[in-house]
């Protein structure tokens, strides 16, 4: 069985570190954490991923380069954020958002359920 691979981008450290022992308690391999928006799209555009968790605000950039690099591929993945819904640009209002702070159980949750609705598709 492959193990899946999920993709992090997360400017805060210790965010990024409990995503990253979430993801890999939870039995999935973590690509990153990335914490700059020039390796985060590099790792979006040439790293085998199966899903990706992305911090919306990453040191006053923001994350959407490395979303539309996701969705050229087909890849699925969420928003953390700090900002509602409706605050985010038109195009990306339908997507998975977990509002900080969170949970640890709450984004394994949600990676589950993300890959489970690219398994369907």
């Amino acid at each position: 069985m492959t193990i899946m691979r999920i993709l992090i981008v997360e400017d805060e450290v210790l965010i990024a570190i409990s995503l990253e022992a979430a993801i890999s308690d939870a039995g999935f391999m973590p690509v990153g954490p990335f914490s700059r928006l020039d390796q985060a799209v590099s790792a979006a555009e040439t790293e085998a991923l199966d899903g990706a968790v992305l911090d919306v605000n990453l040191g006053g950039a923001k994350v959407f380069p490395v979303a539309d690099a996701l969705i050229a591929r087909g890849i699925p993945f969420l928003f953390l954020t700090g900002y509602a819904n409706s605050q985010l640009p038109p195009e990306y209002r339908g997507t998975t958002t977990l509002a900080k702070p969170f949970q640890e159980r709450q984004i394994v949750d949600r990676v589950v359920t993300l890959l489970d609705q690219r398994a369907e598709a």
